[in-house]
Order: C-alpha cells, then structure tokens, then sequence
C-alpha cells in the first residue's frame, strides 16, 4: 500500500513523503497513529502543507533538544560485567541497562527504544547513539570492564601501604635482625667462656688438695 506520511517516521521517512509499505504495517500501526494516510489523490494535494508544517515543527523540536543532544554526546558509560576468556560476556549489556544509566545522569526520561543499538556482548568500548529526534542522534562511549579486573586492582589498593609505613618496617625488620644476632653472639660468647671457668675451678681444687697434702 502506498501511503503518505504525515509525520516523521523513524527508518521509513519524512513527513510528505510518500512510501509503500505492507498493508498490515500501514492499517495497524502507521495510519492509527496517525503517522500516515492513504496516497489518495485528495492526500496528495497536501503535500507542500504538510511538508511545511512538518519542518516548523521539526526545528522547533530540534532547538529544544539540542542542548540534551549535547549532554548525552559528553556522557561516557562504564559497566563491569562478568566475561570469558575469548572477551564475550556471561550474558549482555542492555539497551534498557544504558537507558537507565542515561536518565540517572541526566535527570530525564528517556525510552530504551530510542537506544540505537543491539546488546553489548563483548568487552571494550562502544559508540552507542541516541536517538532524540529525527535529525538529533547522539552518540556516546561505553565501556564494558571484567569484574575481575575491578576486583584485582581493589586487592591490589588494599596491599598498598603508604611509603613512611613502609621504611618503619623494614627499620624495625633491620633493627630485630641486628637484636637477634646480637644475642646468637652473647650466647656464642657464654658458651666458649664455660670451658674456661670449669678448667680454672679444676685448677683451684687441684692446687687446694696439694696444698692439703703437703700440710699433713
């Protein structure tokens, strides 16, 4: 069926443009909504009109959007996901989960189907676009991380000392050292001396027993 539009119509065309389309497209969807008409001859008479209306209504949507168009264009998005080791994910990063993410940043209320893009399923970054309006489509980043990684560098934060910590243990480390042999060296010296006082109580004994003898 041949149909002329009466609005802008998102991967089909402008308004006053004409189109043919399946019948069931057109009478479910395009001409209740009132996005569409038949192509009559009557229709085709208003072309120039709608074609008219349709751009002062479109610049005026275009101006009060552009500056949210802006916003979302600097976002960046980053989302940890679990992932394989050929860089898949263990399931996808939604269109529903960056609209969300979208809308809390911003404080707005954007649908997910006017996110422009399938699931993300692998890691790395991706340009995903917003569409706005029909001319206004944003484009940002997002980046999808390991969670495994994030968990890593949290245990690796959690290691770190400060560097003053640091040179206090390894002087103390020194300082214990240095205690330590100091005290393998005193009982080192304790044991050689043994040897030395025994022998000179034998000597005295010996020489107190002669001196004896020789008295009786």
């Amino acid at each position: 069926m041949k149909v002329l539009l009466i609005k802008d119509v998102f991967n089909l065309g402008r308004a006053g443009e004409v189109k043919k389309v399946a019948d069931g497209y057109a009478r479910n969807f395009l001409i209740p909504r009132k996005m569409a008409v038949k192509a009559t001859v009557g229709a085709m008479r208003q072309i120039e009109k709608i074609q008219a209306s349709a751009n002062k209504k479109r610049e005026l949507i275009n101006e009060e959007m552009s500056g949210l168009a802006e916003q979302i264009a600097a976002l960046e998005l980053s989302f940890k996901a679990k992932i394989g080791e050929t860089g898949k994910l263990y399931g996808s990063i939604t269109q529903q989960t960056i609209i969300d993410a979208v809308n809390e940043q911003l404080n707005v209320n954007l649908d997910r189907h006017q996110v422009e893009s399938q699931p993300l399923r692998e890691e790395g970054e991706h340009n995903v676009r917003i569409r706005l309006t029909f001319d206004l489509i944003p484009e940002i980043k997002v980046t999808v991380e390991s969670e495994e990684e994030e968990q890593e560098d949290q245990s690796e934060e959690t290691d770190k000392k400060p560097r003053s910590e640091k040179i206090e243990e390894i002087v103390e480390a020194e300082e214990l050292a240095e205690a330590e042999e100091l005290a393998e060296a005193e009982e080192l010296a304790e044991e050689e001396e043994k040897p030395e006082a025994e022998e000179a109580v034998e000597e005295e004994t010996s020489e107190s027993n002669d001196q004896e003898a020789e008295s009786e």
